[in-house]
């Protein structure tokens, strides 16, 4: 099943399902009127939801329309919580090489994650709008689920079956804001603006044999500037699966039906495969040269984030975004 929230100028936007092929979809708001109802009572509303989605793929449903994602909101468009986890550890042990680090061995044992805000989401084609270049504007594509209620002290196994809907992430961050902050020792805030999410969320079912251990076995496909930079499988060097991370997040606390856990930008020890997000990159050239020679984004750039099946087709629509200025600053 495929579900997405409609721009409708409200805060929580309009649900609506949405064809396996990304054509067509119908509003869903005689069943829920938004997504986060239906999280709040799963059993009731997804199998009503399903056999909406069925007839539409069937072409049996009425008062259809065409589906664009720059129509759409995020899925959520606001959420209870948005806990980052850093599930691929590879990515952490560059970062920390580039700056001559040691790498703590818990780190391959016991997840990194932090806490970001879930107020004010961006929808899958909005602009990234940040006051400086100087800040040093960098995309991270990741793989996100949204949960079920996970009980305080589920295990992995426990958490792995609170998955109710994966999607995709651009955890947006501006790099040169993040020694400050993390200086302080109270971790990131100014440094992590709103995320944004694929146009659609999927239930596991739609990934087939793609979904398996906690992972998504398909390769990330990233454009910078229309040339791509990266396609790195997501199901390769996830050190931590998603019920690991969830598990995580559950440990002293209770996890709220509608929470988003994401996986961290998602990075191949194979660096052929590119990059995720452009931090990644330098830290390469920095181990390479010795210093960095890639920029961070600039105004007018564009990202692209997307996974495609093996059919060929794209499972969760694109994230397609713009950096622009904030007004009055350029």
């Amino acid at each position: 099943m495929k579900l997405a929230t409609l721009k409708d100028g409200s805060r929580d936007g309009q649900l609506i399902v949405v064809s396996r092929d990304l054509r067509t979809a119908a509003v869903a708001d005689a069943i829920a009127p938004t997504l986060q109802r239906a999280l709040d009572d799963w059993p009731f509303y997804a199998p009503q939801l399903r056999e909406l989605y069925d007839a539409l793929n069937q072409g049996r449903a009425r008062h259809t329309f065409a589906f664009d994602g720059k129509d759409c909101m995020a899925p959520l468009p606001r959420a209870f919580q948005w806990a980052d986890g850093s599930a691929y550890v590879n990515h952490v042990e560059l970062v920390r090489r580039a700056r001559g680090a040691e790498m703590p061995p818990e780190f391959w044992t016991d997840p990194l994650m932090y806490q970001g805000g879930s107020d004010d989401f961006l929808g899958p084609k909005d602009d990234i709008v940040c006051a400086s270049e100087a800040f040093g504007i960098d995309f991270e594509a990741e793989v996100a689920v949204i949960t079920a209620d996970v009980p305080m002290g589920a295990t992995p196994e426990q958490a792995l079956k609170g998955v109710r809907l994966l999607m995709l992430a651009n955890d947006v961050s501006l790099r040169n804001l993040i020694p400050a902050e993390l200086a302080k020792g109270f971790g990131f805030f100014q440094s992590k603006p709103a995320t944004s999410f694929s146009p659609v969320a999927v239930t596991p079912d739609e990934l087939g044999e793609s979904w398996r251990e906690g992972r998504v076995h398909r390769p990330m496909i990233v454009h910078w500037n229309d040339r791509k930079v990266g396609q790195p499988d997501a199901g390769v060097d996830m050190v931590f699966h998603f019920g690991q991370l969830i598990a995580h997040a559950a440990k002293t606390r209770n996890v709220r039906a509608g929470s988003i856990v994401g996986s961290g930008t998602v990075s191949n020890k194979d660096a052929k495969r590119g990059y995720c997000c452009i931090a990644e990159k330098r830290c390469l050239e920095t181990i390479e040269h010795g210093a960095p020679q890639t920029e961070f984004m600039k105004y007018g750039d564009t990202v692209k984030i997307e996974i495609f099946d093996e059919a060929g087709k794209s499972i969760f629509g694109s994230i397609e975004q713009s950096v622009a200025p904030l007004e009055g600053e350029r």
